[in-house]
């Protein structure tokens, strides 16, 4: 078994810009990731895909290893995540004569991990042989079976084949729990995503993580900020202890 952790971090988000390096706590968000895979027991490698030369020196600060820049038209607003992963492994294979048997994607918009969770996680998918990749996702309070669409004006239920009289007025404890996936960890097989050219397939491994908060706009920055100073985060103490 042999796992490398890959960081994504485009230069050219439209919504926060600059997000992967904005300052969470003191330190840019891409240092989160980047601790939390240094701190991990099982990933050998943290490298960082990026098209920015800026996001790639503040990477490199923090200890992450940027091999090859990411080509632009890998790094547009509309482009899937299965490009840049294919770049690496093709790149990693072509220069290095190597790829790692996983991938572990770490989003930095999603800064606060626990390093055991990433081993875990890993670990989980070397057990489950059929398993295609694994994918975190948290349980949310509200069932899908209580929502609505809107059709010539009114609102009508999502799930027309539930037979239950206004089945959206039942209890949420009626209705399976529902996760939303997440940024807190993908593990990917590369073998899988080199036969296939996709990046999780039919059989996902469930690991259902913490709902650590996840930065997409400004705001989302105080919830962070008051997760972190009012919780004990081993990659905080980590950067405060080493790059302060």
């Amino acid at each position: 078994m042999n796992a490398f952790a890959i960081i994504p971090a485009r230069g050219g988000s439209k919504g926060l810009p600059k997000k992967s390096i904005a300052l969470l706590g003191g330190f840019p968000l891409i240092a989160y990731s980047i601790a939390v895979a240094k701190l991990s027991k099982k990933v050998e490698r943290v490298i960082v895909s990026t098209d920015s030369e800026e996001m790639a020196e503040v990477a490199r600060s923090f200890g992450a290893e940027t091999p090859f820049m990411r080509p632009a038209e890998f790094a547009r607003d509309d482009s899937p995540d299965i490009e840049f992963v294919r770049h690496a492994i093709e790149w990693l294979k072509e220069n290095e004569n190597q790829v790692p048997e996983y991938l572990v994607h770490l989003r930095p918009t999603t800064p606060l991990r626990k390093p055991n969770d990433i081993d875990s996680a890993i670990e989980m998918l070397t057990e489950h042989k059929d398993a295609t990749s694994l994918r975190s996702g948290h349980e949310i309070r509200e069932s899908p079976f209580k929502l609505f669409g809107i059709k010539d004006g009114y609102f009508t239920g999502l799930f027309p084949q539930d037979s239950r009289p206004e089945y959206w007025n039942l209890p949420r404890q009626t209705f399976p729990p529902v996760y939303q996936p997440d940024g807190y960890v993908d593990v990917l097989r590369t073998d899988f995503i080199q036969k296939t050219h996709v990046m999780h397939g039919n059989k996902i491994l469930a690991f259902v993580s913490p709902d650590t908060g996840e930065i997409d706009k400004q705001e989302d920055f105080a919830f962070a900020e008051y997760t972190l100073k009012n919780g004990s985060w081993e990659i905080y103490d980590y950067l405060k202890k080493n790059f302060s």
